[in-house]
């Protein structure tokens, strides 16, 4: 490694790795984008993406965060969870564990952490509302893991949930799942923000990007009787008996008029998996300023 870089690894599923923004050496997303505006000049800086499509939080510990650690990384990404709502075994418990394992290590070895809530995936893809709302609850709770541990570790947290992606049909791909590149964009630019407020000084904010005009109806039609047919495809297998059988419980709560009971347990799972993690460690009121380091 060359001396005098300031090096960023950006851990997670597709949305880090890029996918939805396509450029002319692989997916250019918001982790590639950001990388080059963490110096003034952009030489100085090593990045290494070891984002994974289909990575859950469970996945890090033991596939991603080794690697992330031997590159002893100034600046840390961790960015997951929405495969977690899709799966059958969702356990809340399991993915705030496996969030704070990966946090606490990261930052125990000196790197500026990023985190973010993320967007409903029900609500991107416009899913009727029985099957909309499991998946919500289930992001929510995700979501509320990742604010606490975000405080917890002291990261830099973007309310990523609350751009407006579903106003703007420019910032989703296709698959209305992923970032557009003019999405991407977007989130580069509030972190190269969130890092200069808290004094860390990067370089020049990311620089604007081809943005192509947002996808038709006849895109989005198209994207699902090709690629999206396939990914519903190997989702069902494990995702669609156990959406269905969420859908089924919720429509019946609701018949019942008692719906706020399975908010409420979902409550309740989420904090009995904060309060089982180990007690932090004592972390520093403050942390140093990310530049080049010779």
């Amino acid at each position: 490694m060359t001396a005098g870089t300031v090096r960023f690894a950006a851990l997670g599923d597709s949305l880090t790795e890029g996918v939805g923004a396509p450029g002319p050496d692989g997916w250019q997303g918001w982790a590639a984008l950001l990388a080059p505006s963490l110096a003034a000049d952009p030489a100085r800086v090593a990045f290494r993406n070891l984002a994974a499509s289909g990575a859950r939080a469970t996945d890090l510990p033991d596939r991603q965060l080794p690697a992330a650690l031997d590159f002893h990384p100034q600046l840390a990404a961790v960015l997951v969870g929405g495969n977690d709502t899709l799966r059958a075994d969702f356990d809340i418990s399991r993915t705030a564990a496996a969030l704070d394992r990966t946090l606490g290590e990261l930052g125990g070895a000196g790197a500026v952490l990023l985190t973010a809530c993320l967007p409903d995936p029900g609500l991107l893809i416009g899913l009727p509302q029985p099957f909309a709302r499991p998946l919500a609850r289930r992001m929510a709770a995700v979501n509320a893991v990742v604010h606490e541990l975000s405080d917890r570790h002291r990261a830099l947290h973007l309310h990523l949930a609350r751009l407006p992606w579903t106003a703007d049909r420019t910032l989703l791909s296709a698959d209305r799942l992923h970032p557009s590149p003019s999405g991407h964009l977007l989130i580069a630019r509030h972190y190269h923000a969130l890092l200069a407020d808290a004094g860390h000084h990067p370089g020049p904010a990311p620089a604007a990007v081809h943005t192509p005009p947002p996808p038709t109806r006849a895109a989005d039609l198209w994207w699902l009787a090709t690629r999206g047919t396939a990914w519903l495809a190997r989702r069902s297998v494990d995702l669609l008996p156990g959406l269905l059988a969420l859908a089924a419980a919720d429509t019946a709560h609701r018949l019942r008029g008692t719906p706020a009971l399975l908010d409420e347990q979902s409550h309740a799972a989420t904090a009995a998996g904060l309060s089982a993690l180990p007690h932090p460690p004592s972390i520093p009121l403050t942390s140093s300023p990310l530049e080049v380091r010779g």
